[in-house]
């Protein structure tokens, strides 16, 4: 029989460093986003940056690129079940779609990349690349947490009468989407959302479906025009991206036996109090 020696050291080696602890709660993390896409059918991918960020310790600018690969794995996911049910505009996918889908292209391709490194220093304030997308993207989890904290934040205004307005200001929309979400890695259904409402006059189930379609193809676009700039952990992003799905399968499963409106409304002030403390790290801690 083979004997085994345990020692003190042996013992510390096997046991997991704070490192990999973070990397756990990363995994798991993955399966919090898929659960709030799938519970509230919004929201959760709104966390996907801080997590690889924070727990899995990626890069920033890397992070927000793998962001759009999982974003939009998981909202073709949810997008197929509003598909099933009829509620997916293919209209207004290519009204709204091929505007911001070039310019989350050409954003990803062209714009990230030529980000100066450093943007401005005062005194000991350096503001960086890094810190620049983050602090943007805090900014954008504060504005979602406010739709989903107050329902209808956005949708406050009346329609408008002018066609003709209407169209110009969707492509203007379009255009500003495909921006935010190709510097920051993010959906931005908060932001598609209204303007489907508002200014195409959809159905809300019908714009929430339609708008995951779009979310989906914006990012997954997106994500094409980073091939090349960063070096690509499949393996990685693909287990991360199976979690996420497979959160959004449990949560369709039991959204039925919670309130989903008064859960949207808690999970808003957390990605509030995210938002918040994104901004102080970077800048204060």
């Amino acid at each position: 029989m083979t004997k085994v020696t345990v020692t003190a050291q042996s013992i510390f080696y096997l046991c997991p460093t704070k490192t990999e602890y973070m990397e756990i709660l990363g995994y798991i993390s993955a399966l919090l986003i898929g659960l709030s896409l799938g519970l509230t059918g919004s929201g959760g991918s709104i966390l996907t940056v801080p997590i690889l960020v924070y727990l899995i310790g990626l890069n920033p600018v890397l992070a927000t690129s793998y962001s759009l690969f999982v974003v939009g794995v998981t909202s073709a996911v949810g997008g197929v079940r509003f598909f099933r049910q009829g509620l997916v505009s293919f209209k207004t996918v290519l009204t709204f779609g091929l505007p911001s889908l070039l310019t989350i292209y050409f954003t990803r391709l062209y714009v990230v990349p030529a980000l100066p490194q450093t943007f401005f220093e005062v005194h000991t304030l350096v503001v960086t690349k890094e810190v620049f997308l983050m602090v943007l993207f805090s900014l954008l989890m504060v504005m979602a947490s406010l739709s989903m904290i107050r329902s209808g934040f956005f949708l406050s205004w009346q329609g408008f009468s002018s066609r003709r307005l209407s169209l110009l200001l969707t492509f203007l929309e379009a255009v500003f989407v495909g921006l935010v979400s190709g510097l920051v890695g993010a959906g931005g259904g908060f932001l598609i959302i209204p303007a489907l409402v508002l200014l195409l006059r959809l159905d809300m189930k019908m714009a929430v479906g339609t708008s995951l379609v779009l979310i989906a193809s914006n990012s997954l676009i997106g994500f094409l025009g980073d091939l090349g700039h960063y070096p690509i952990n499949w393996a990685f992003l693909l287990s991360f991206s199976s979690l996420a799905v497979l959160g959004i399968f449990v949560g369709a499963g039991i959204a039925h036996k919670v309130d989903s409106q008064r859960l949207k409304k808690n999970f808003g002030w957390f990605v509030l109090a995210m938002g918040l403390f994104i901004i102080l790290k970077e800048f204060f801690l």
